[in-house]
């Protein structure tokens, strides 16, 4: 092996994470060749920590047999994350030349959708049986692989979670004392169809090292750790980011070109048919423009102030929503409290900019305009930027869905309505002053 080779290596096999975020900036021809020099142990601290979409793109480009052993050994839900990046044909012949135990535990894993606990999990979870002695249970735990002991689970004869074992108990206990004895039955699990966002709540909030998943019949399925849902965690705070701008939730810096596009370009019509409605806004009133051409100067001051608004109130309530502080009934507290947030932040706004207006034209008329119209618009903004996220939940769609498009249309459309409406009503006062 040459020295640069061995450096790589080293890389690799030293510092895993730093080594997949640099494969991160390769192309998946130049990071397969380079891969291809490693030893297998080194390919799996690497592969496991590469973004699921470039691990795949690497391992199309491997042969197959390298391909088989990496799965092999590679934790089964890393590769089955991995799997289902690839083709379907690639895909399935990966499967079919792999142990048969693996080859079913990894299809069984693809089956759940991946913002779910089943889509977290880690399958290789050991749990004692119920009916065994401490003696025998010490002896179980003794050839029970590391990797898959986080807390001494316990399961009856049927395989269904009874319940968790304290080590302390299993220590001090008789050698002939039976495990179902010692189980403590209060026992926190999750089931395999429980939500991501839920999953995350419950972790944050017991703080445990994992959590069992169980099945529909509450067989132990798998356990997630702590440090998936962290994760998961961030994940979801970065989709729900992208999502409230238009973008897709699954993008990434590197995604192809054809990846963002597909996702972008929707919502980039729907923003330019929402932009075109709050033209037509505008062109309504095109002869009090011409009449007051201040009107078109300071226009975008009030649309602006109500988007700022409404971005804020957003954010709060997606906030509360992720983490599950709007419960059932408190959606109207919360729309009321933006509301009045929205009425004295645009009192206060409105004050410091009618004295800002009246300096600059010492126009009454123009300054009764922005200071009613910033008004209505802030309150407008603070109850858009709490309702949209709490109406697009109550019709089960995703509240960060482009969230932030549907609130500009509402800000930008009242702020130019309310603006050029009451410009309208105090035209005498505006040509007058």
């Amino acid at each position: 092996m040459e020295q640069a080779d061995l450096l790589v290596r080293y890389f690799v096999e030293g510092h895993p994470r730093e080594a997949a975020q640099a494969f991160e900036q390769l192309e998946a021809d130049e990071a397969a060749r380079i891969i291809k020099k490693l030893p297998l142990r080194a390919v799996v601290l690497l592969v496991e920590r590469l973004a699921s979409h470039s691990a795949a793109a690497v391992l199309e480009r491997l042969d197959p047999k390298r391909v088989r052993e990496l799965l092999e050994i590679m934790s089964p839900r890393a590769a089955s994350l991995v799997l289902q990046h690839l083709e379907s044909s690639k895909r399935e012949e990966a499967l079919t030349h792999l142990p048969g135990k693996i080859a079913r535990q990894l299809r069984d894993l693809m089956t759940y959708p991946p913002n779910t606990a089943g889509g977290m999990m880690e399958p290789r979870v050991t749990s004692i049986p119920a009916d065994l002695t401490v003696k025998a249970a010490t002896s179980y735990l003794r050839k029970a692989p590391r990797q898959t002991l986080y807390y001494l689970y316990v399961a009856d004869s049927e395989g269904k979670l009874a319940g968790v074992l304290n080590m302390r108990e299993l220590m001090l206990a008789s050698p002939q004392d039976r495990i179902e004895s010692l189980t403590r039955r209060e026992i926190l699990s999750v089931p395999e169809t429980m939500t991501r966002e839920e999953v995350v709540t419950l972790m944050r909030r017991h703080r445990f090292l994992a959590l069992p998943v169980v099945d529909s019949e509450g067989r132990l399925v798998g356990i997630i750790k702590h440090d998936e849902a962290l994760r998961a965690g961030q994940l979801e705070a970065f989709e729900n980011l992208q999502k409230m701008v238009g973008a897709g939730g699954d993008e990434r810096a590197l995604s192809p070109v054809s990846t963002v596009v597909k996702r972008r370009l929707p919502w980039l019509y729907v923003n330019l048919l929402t932009a075109f409605l709050a033209a037509a806004v505008v062109g309504m009133f095109e002869g009090t423009i011409q009449k007051v051409t201040a009107l078109a100067v300071l226009l975008p001051i009030v649309s602006g102030q109500g988007g700022n608004t409404g971005a804020q109130a957003l954010a709060v309530v997606m906030r509360g929503l992720a983490l599950r502080e709007i419960i059932s009934g408190a959606a109207k507290r919360v729309i009321v409290k933006e509301v009045l947030a929205g009425l004295y932040n645009g009192i206060a706004i409105a004050i410091g900019t009618a004295g800002a207006v009246w300096i600059w034209s010492r126009n009454n008329g123009l300054v009764l305009v922005i200071f009613l119209s910033m008004i209505v618009n802030m309150v407008a903004a603070g109850l858009s930027g709490a309702a949209i996220p709490l109406i697009l939940r109550a019709f089960n769609r995703d509240p960060a869905q482009s969230s932030s498009i549907f609130l500009t249309t509402v800000t930008d459309c009242v702020g130019f309505a309310s603006f050029l409406g009451f410009a309208v009503l105090f035209m005498p006062l505006l040509i007058g002053s």
